[in-house]
């Protein structure tokens, strides 16, 4: 109508696609046209356009054509993308399912945490002294169950300081520590896997657990054996350890891992768990150490027998400042207290301190039945005989003695023995090296001539037969036709010198071996040897005359407690060092004492006689050197032969004492018997022994009447009317036989013998 004539506008498709900016531009050209007026604008507008039909389609730019040989790698390499990830995707996935079912095998198997706690197959022996005082332990100690939440804090701190920093974060496996452990192991040279292995706690305790598997005695040697196997750190094992890990913390959780590791870590000295070291080596409950004291049980994981305070206290303590600060620098002491722990370090109990009856306790555990000691698979209390403060004296005697009487280096050895009249064994030095484990005791072990202190056998026969002690014999030369070895003539000492008729006191006290062996030969053979053994001589006693010279063996134990019978009034002696046995924290002991007085072998009065005898030893004759003065003691020398072997054996009214001394290799002693070093150590010993106790008589009876020809210096006023009582003079060796070789030899013999 208007503006368009009337006219009806053409009809246009609509349009399906948007038109381009080039088509909007021309089609803005035609709207406007190109003449001058507006009619001529529109007229031109629409006669210049395309009436209907679609707009034409834009032309597109012509394509690229591509490299083949490019476009062949990029499809080679798309290929090999796609097959390496699908593939690693696969391998994932089935390591994943893979890693999955162990964990659910190791998580089903997993037994209480309880159960897990004490996993010993051998118990623990504990020995106390005579007043109630732990002194030493054999086994593993376990002592008992201990948790992360009863255990010191500062030890649970001290710990994850040391050992897993990240324990509380982590799933049981930390990458971050096993990169830094590789990391280490390659800057030092060594394998990946050799050296730190950035173990996390719950690894170690796998290790301790042993994944799994149980000690069976059929497998392997022993428990030490099976541990070393359990740590052996293969590929194989560190990759079972991954699955076991996730189990044990999917399973148990930190806390009880942490129980676990506290009950079943080893930290030196036979201990097994933070609460039997604890108890070792501060004589506390790990519920209530110090953070010094907890730095150092903590820095036994490491290496428990190079760090234990028992081994090298100073190495302990700087291996504790260490750890310290590893506490300090993650918050777990403040300042103060790291400043205050490493001021005072942790110091080890009395009793630890000590180090001291090792020969002692090895030789109860060799004394008490083997599935109640070395055997035992319980917990076992002993209560025994030991006294530490006569221990301290023994080993200080030896000690003081030979550092100021032998020469630097000496390798020459010593043994003492320290018993009550009873058999009670007080004291045990079973070498010049104290503080030992495990080591030959020449106390109990090794078996020697017994020389001179041999003698009072012989003269025990005689008083027991009533020969007093002031019975004459003859010192005077003397031969024996021994049936098989021909003539024996005996040597005194003092090679040479005769003093005629003596009696048995100046015979016993100067150890003359002519005197002694017409003794012996007067009252029997037999009867010496049926007293020798009745006192405990346990070994095979000679046949010869020589029998009275000492030349059998027997142990310094044996001799000991023979001489406690001379004290006790006649009575045999059973040595022994356990009063009482019991299961741990079981009141009703399993055995009592094994050993003690058994039945008499000499008469009361025989035995009293004979210790005066004894007395003389000391005052007068051989043995001067071990004199203490106003208190009574007696004793006796006694030296083998070429001085392999020097002994002496005496006693107070309160305790015997034995000393031996020696070469383990029989090499003979220079200059030594056994009225000289052996005197002195016995002297020094009982010096310290009976240090503040009250001076006592022995149990002994003086003679009152002499017999024979008796010098004025014994007690007597020269000739009384009587004869010897010992008429049997042996046969006197005669020069007029000629045979040279045979004096000879007699003169050998009777140098090898004697002696005193």
């Amino acid at each position: 109508m208007t503006g368009n004539g009337g006219r009806r506008p053409p009809l246009v498709a609509d349009r399906r696609y948007q038109p381009s900016t080039r088509d909007a531009k021309s089609r803005s050209t035609r709207q406007t046209g190109t003449g001058g007026g507006s009619g001529g604008g529109q007229g031109g507008g629409q006669g210049g356009g395309r009436r209907g039909g679609p707009p034409k389609t834009p032309k597109r730019a012509p394509r690229r054509r591509r490299n083949p040989i490019a476009a062949l790698v990029v499809a080679i390499v798309g290929g090999i993308w796609r097959t390496v990830f699908t593939l690693g995707a696969t391998v994932a996935v089935a390591g994943a399912l893979v890693l999955g079912a162990a964990v659910l095998h190791f998580y089903s198997q997993l037994p209480p945490v309880e159960k897990l706690l004490d996993a010993r197959t051998r118990g623990s022996v504990t020995m106390l002294d005579d007043n109630a005082q732990v002194f030493a332990w054999r086994g593993e100690t376990f002592g008992g169950e201990i948790t992360a939440k009863t255990v010191s804090p500062y030890l649970k701190n001290a710990i994850v300081a040391t050992e897993d920093r990240r324990f509380y974060q982590h799933l049981g496996i930390s990458p971050r520590g096993i990169a830094s452990a590789i990391k280490i192991n390659l800057s030092e040279g060594r394998g990946a896997l050799s050296g730190n292995g950035g173990s996390t706690i719950t690894q170690q305790v796998a290790k301790l657990l042993c994944l799994g598997v149980e000690y069976d005695p059929a497998e392997w040697k022993n428990e030490a054996s099976y541990e070393a196997d359990c740590r052996v750190g293969s590929v194989w094992r560190k990759l079972k350890e991954v699955p076991y890990a996730f189990a044990m913390e999917a399973k148990y959780g930190k806390d009880n891992i942490l129980t676990i590791y506290l009950n079943r870590a080893y930290l030196g000295a036979g201990t097994r768990g933070f609460e039997a070291a604890s108890q070792r080596y501060f004589g506390k409950s790990a519920a209530n150490v110090t953070p010094a004291e907890a730095a150092m049980l903590a820095g036994l994981l490491k290496a428990p027998s190079r760090y234990a305070p028992t081994a090298n206290l100073e190495r302990s303590q700087e291996r504790a400042s260490l750890i310290i600060g590893l506490m300090e620098e993650q918050g777990y002491l403040t300042r103060a207290e790291a400043d205050e722990a490493r001021a005072h370090p942790a110091e080890l109990s009395d009793s630890a301190r000590q180090e001291t009856g090792g020969y002692f306790a090895d030789w109860v555990m060799e004394s008490g039945p083997d599935f109640l000691t070395r055997d035992t698979t319980e917990d076992v209390v002993i209560r025994t005989t030991f006294d530490q403060r006569i221990q301290a004296a023994a080993e200080g005697a030896v000690h003081d003695v030979f550092e100021s009487k032998l020469k630097s280096g000496s390798k020459a050895q010593a043994a003492v023995v320290v018993m009550s009249a009873d058999g009670a064994v007080r004291a045990m030095v079973g070498g010049t090296k104290t503080g030992v484990q495990g080591a030959f005791n020449r106390a109990t072990m090794a078996r020697r001539q017994t020389g001179s202190t041999f003698k009072p056998f012989v003269y025990a026969a005689a008083l027991d037969e009533n020969y007093p002690p002031s019975s004459i014999v003859q010192d005077a030369p003397l031969t024996i036709n021994v049936p098989g070895s021909g003539p024996w003539s005996p040597q005194n000492y003092e090679k040479g010198v005769y003093r005629g008729p003596i009696t048995m006191m100046t015979a016993l006290a100067n150890s003359v071996n002519t005197s002694t062996i017409r003794v012996q030969e007067a009252v029997g053979r037999e009867n010496v040897r049926r007293i020798a053994e009745g006192f405990g001589f346990a070994h095979d006693l000679a046949d010869g005359p020589a029998l009275a010279l000492g030349v059998s063996e027997s142990t310094l134990i044996e001799m000991t407690g023979a001489y406690a019978g001379f004290l006790n009034g006649g009575s045999s002696v059973r040595p022994y060092g356990i009063e009482s046995l019991s299961l741990k924290n079981e009141s009703e002991p399993l055995m009592g004492k094994d050993g003690g007085m058994g039945e008499r072998v000499i008469s009361e009065t025989a035995a009293r006689q004979l210790v005066y005898m004894m007395t003389r030893v000391i005052k007068e004759g051989s043995g001067r050197r071990a004199d203490l003065g106003d208190r009574p003691a007696a004793g006796k020398t006694g030296t083998t032969q070429a001085a392999r072997d020097a002994w002496f054996i005496g006693f107070t009214a309160d305790y015997v004492a034995g000393v031996w001394m020696g070469y383990d290799d029989n090499t003979p002693l220079s200059g030594v018997t056994g009225g000289g070093l052996p005197a002195e150590i016995w002297h020094e010993v009982m010096t310290r022994v009976e240090k503040g106790l009250p001076i006592r008589d022995l149990p002994m009876d003086a003679p009152t009447e002499f017999y024979g020809q008796v010098p004025a210096n014994q007690g007597g006023t020269g000739p009384v009317p009587g004869q010897p009582d010992f008429p049997y003079q042996g046969e006197t060796s005669s020069a007029e036989s000629g045979n040279v070789a045979e004096r000879v030899l007699n003169d050998v013999l009777g140098a090898i013998l004697g002696r005193r």
